[in-house]
């Protein structure tokens, strides 16, 4: 029976993948590796089923309430709420922090994203097989898919709540992947400004509401949260189930489709920062030393979470 002690620090590590989830570049499924819960994660997120859910459900039934404890028992829920816990207050608390540093230093932001994914690309790059014509061609596909959207999601894609619908099913799904980030993904398909500013708008709102304000800030932001999360709840169920199948079926043709993927994706934060500086009016050549420092910096933070986790097979 686990004590007040290990549920502080499953939270804690939750509060690590969160923060590591936060940011394109660095995958939560790599914390996860690092502290040593990423099997047991696997292992429950697995185990959760549609009976299994309806079980649960059924508790509201005093009748049921001792089959839903079972239930829960069995997809080890007090694990998965605790480490849910730490995951969101810490992608809330970084994302607020993000979206404040987008609006105030956006060149210098893209540019740390951009580090974090090109060391993230080249540490991944040694699992690489491309010894085969499909191998080759899930590279060639991840690399191409990832680098069309990079340069079209972010001007024409929107972000109505069908798009916010799917992009959290995609990024969700990808935290239970150690390399890929899910914050990545939500860059490439132009989302992941405007989740940061939603969850922003809505922190506010609660602190408003609580200092006796109105309710402005809530109402505004909290559907496209509530869509956001129900899509990752979709995700985390059935395309993680998916990419975990592939994975067992065609690991290396998979590996090279995902590390691609991450490849084609460095397009991303420098479509974002042209963007930035053609509103400005600021030249690339004036923003490029202070992009290139921050590059350093993330790629610097990438190798030393590498050097924590090799070894690790998964």
């Amino acid at each position: 029976m686990a004590g007040l002690r290990d549920w502080a620090a499953l939270y804690l590590k939750g509060v690590a993948m969160g923060s590591a989830d936060a940011v394109p570049g660095v995958s939560g499924g790599t914390i996860a590796l690092i502290v040593g819960i990423y099997e047991r994660l696997i292992a429950a997120v697995t185990a959760i089923d549609p009976a299994r859910i309806r079980r649960l459900i059924a508790g509201v039934r005093p009748a049921d309430i001792p089959d839903a404890r079972a239930a829960f028992h069995e997809i080890d829920g007090a694990f998965l709420v605790v480490l849910g816990a730490g995951i969101g207050t810490a992608v809330a608390a970084m994302l607020s922090a993000v979206n404040h540093l987008l609006t105030t230093q956006p060149v210098a932001t893209y540019g740390f994203f951009f580090g974090l994914i090109a060391a993230s690309a080249a540490v991944l790059l040694g699992d690489v097989e491309l010894d085969t014509p499909r191998r080759k061609g899930a590279a060639a596909g991840g690399f191409t898919l990832a680098f069309l959207a990079s340069g079209y999601a972010s001007t024409a894609l929107g972000s109505s709540l069908p798009v916010v619908f799917v992009a959290g099913a995609v990024a969700v799904s990808a935290m239970v992947l150690p390399g890929i980030s899910g914050s990545l993904l939500l860059v490439v398909l132009g989302q992941y400004e405007y989740m940061s500013g939603a969850v922003s708008r809505f922190i506010d709102g609660a602190v408003a509401l609580a200092l006796g304000g109105g309710t402005t800030g809530l109402t505004d932001a909290a559907p496209t949260i509530a869509v956001f999360l129900l899509g990752g709840v979709v995700g985390l169920f059935t395309v993680a189930h998916v990419i975990r199948y592939a994975l067992a079926r065609a690991r290396a043709a998979t590996i090279a489709f995902l590390v691609s993927l991450i490849v084609g994706a460095l397009r991303a934060p420098l479509v974002e920062v042209s963007i930035r500086l053609a509103e400005s009016g600021e030249a690339w050549r004036a923003a490029a030393p202070r992009f290139a420092l921050a590059a350093v910096g993330g790629a610097a933070l990438v190798v030393v979470l590498d050097r924590y986790s090799t070894g690790i097979e998964y």
